[in-house]
């Protein structure tokens, strides 16, 4: 990554988002937690969060800590949230974040790191 991205990513307000969120996910102890940065390759966010967890009951416990973790430290709330009820996708839209968390084997089925796979990884 060049100097001038590093400093610029250092101030987005989006990234430090989408930094909390991994940081919750990884407290639920969440697996392969990534984040893709989605700028100039889409219109509707600027980050994608992508993880996954073994059960139902784990993604629903990463989604909620993430959704906590931002609405205390941060002020925000999702969008808009889908799947939590049984499902193995939950998804949060901040808008300019949007996090999934998937049930492992889902996440492989629909491989959205390989699907936008021109986007970056950050750390």
């Amino acid at each position: 990554m060049s100097q001038a991205r590093r400093r610029r990513d250092e101030g987005d307000a989006s990234l430090a988002l989408a930094r909390r969120c991994r940081d919750g996910a990884d407290e639920k102890n969440a697996r392969d937690v990534v984040i893709l940065d989605m700028r100039g390759l889409s219109s509707v966010t600027d980050y994608f969060v992508v993880c996954s967890g073994d059960v139902q009951p784990q993604l629903r416990a990463i989604a909620d800590e993430i959704e906590k973790r931002l609405r205390e430290g941060m002020g925000r709330r999702p969008r808009g949230i889908d799947g939590l009820r049984g499902s193995n996708w939950v998804v949060l839209d901040y808008g300019d974040v949007v996090v999934h968390v998937f049930q492992h084997a889902l996440r492989l089925h629909y491989g959205l790191e390989e699907l936008w796979s021109d986007a970056p990884r950050v750390l």
